[in-house]
């Protein structure tokens, strides 16, 4: 006991000399590369449309997540010495229609940048992605998960990966009915200019995998993909997920899991330790580093709806409370003018009248809601709000043209 003991106090005493020669360490700036390409995509060995998008790396300390890489040759070769040019979109986005490869070959992808360096994928061969089976939408107490399944019958597959785009529907809180085109405030063309109910999407950000390698069946079942609170503006009224699953060589699920540790999963003792990511997109000059991974195959796609009605009876938190809080409609009037239509002359809405151009750069034209008129009466002014965000959903990233999937 009294061994115990004796240990012990040594430990503490050892302890407290550590603690005492602490010191903070500030480690120097890394000198890592940045500007490197970046290579993003799979290059669709079917009928569906193939899109890879360059851009470069930046500093940590950049505003910026990265740079689109413009004014690049691309260009899918095959083993047979084929080759199918890929057409330059926006936004460092490189696209084809449907190659429709030979699935007995294997590909790769051929890059030319604007400043002369040249890079190359390996070739791989063409890995195409069994069917989905089902996506599903659990429903809990604080929201709702979705999973995907799918299995491959020929059992060959076992490597898989998800991405997919999420499409909700905006309201503002007014609901604008008259516009100004410059100088007079007209009744709103709520057929083409509707700006009270937006469609917003956004796309994954993370890293979706599973692996069925170590399992007697190629099953996998309830993979998580996404989880929607019910605080979430996604569940006001409609929301559409469309999934896409890729298929992956041991070699493709080894890069991607890799990335997804040393993105996701680090930042304590206890995540794993960050690993060099080994790609197969390589320049010409090896003394430049590439990121990322190239893969050929067919993918599988599915969009499952969800209605607020399906839902229990949650309460999304609103974006813009303040418009509430605010109420800062106010009444504008105008004058009738020799014509049969209003003239209006108020500075605040019509933003091509001299008045206006008197308050000065930078100041923003109130958006008219509605008029302000006595019973059967003539029009008195209009109200308008100061805020767009409160009037206009596309302000908040929203499209008020519905997408032609929508459903309901």
């Amino acid at each position: 006991m009294r061994k115990a003991v004796n240990i012990l106090l040594v430990l503490i005493s050892l302890s407290s000399i550590c603690l005492g020669c602490k010191r903070s360490y500030t480690p120097p700036a890394l000198k890592a590369n940045s500007n490197l390409l970046v290579v993003e995509g799979v290059v669709n060995a079917g009928s569906d449309s193939t899109d890879i998008k360059l851009s470069r790396t930046v500093r940590v300390s950049s505003k910026i997540g990265s740079i689109s890489e413009g004014g690049a040759i691309v260009t899918v070769e095959g083993d047979q010495n084929t080759a199918y040019p890929l057409t330059e979109a926006a936004n460092g986005n490189y696209v084809s229609a449907g190659l429709n490869l030979d699935n007995t070959h294997k590909y790769r992808l051929h890059i030319k940048t604007t400043d002369g360096k040249e890079y190359l994928s390996d070739f791989v061969q063409v890995v195409n992605s069994p069917p989905i089976d089902s996506i599903n939408v659990v429903i809990g107490n604080n929201g709702f998960n979705i999973y995907a399944n799918t299995h491959d019958p020929k059992n060959s597959t076992h490597y898989y990966r998800w991405t997919y785009q999420q499409t909700w529907i905006i309201h503002s809180f007014y609901f604008s009915q008259y516009a100004s085109n410059g100088d007079t405030v007209l009744p709103r063309d709520q057929v083409n200019d509707n700006i009270f109910r937006c469609w917003k999407a956004d796309s994954s950000s993370t890293i979706t995998i599973a692996s069925s390698a170590k399992l007697s069946k190629d099953v996998i079942v309830n993979n998580p993909l996404v989880f929607v609170s019910d605080t979430s503006q996604k569940i006001t009224e409609g929301y559409s997920i469309k999934v896409t699953q890729y298929a992956l060589t041991s070699d493709a699920y080894n890069f991607w899991s890799n990335l997804k540790k040393n993105t996701e999963q680090l930042g304590s003792i206890f995540d794993a330790q960050p690993s060099a990511l080994q790609g197969n997109v390589h320049c010409t000059d090896p003394s430049i580093p590439v990121i990322g991974y190239i893969s050929v195959g067919v993918t599988q796609t599915e969009r499952i709806f969800v209605q607020q009605r399906q839902l229990p009876a949650w309460a999304p938190t609103l974006y813009y409370p303040y418009c509430a809080l605010v109420k800062d409609c106010c009444t504008y009037q105008h004058y009738q003018g020799a014509g049969l239509y209003l003239n209006q002359v108020d500075s605040y809405m019509n933003y091509t009248s001299p008045d206006f151009s008197a308050n000065g750069a930078g100041f923003v034209p109130f958006i008219p809601i509605d008029a302000i008129r006595p019973p059967g009466g003539p029009i008195l002014g209009f109200t308008a709000t100061s805020i767009p965000g409160c009037v206009d959903c596309r302000t908040r990233g929203g499209i008020n043209k519905e997408p032609s999937f929508w459903q309901f």
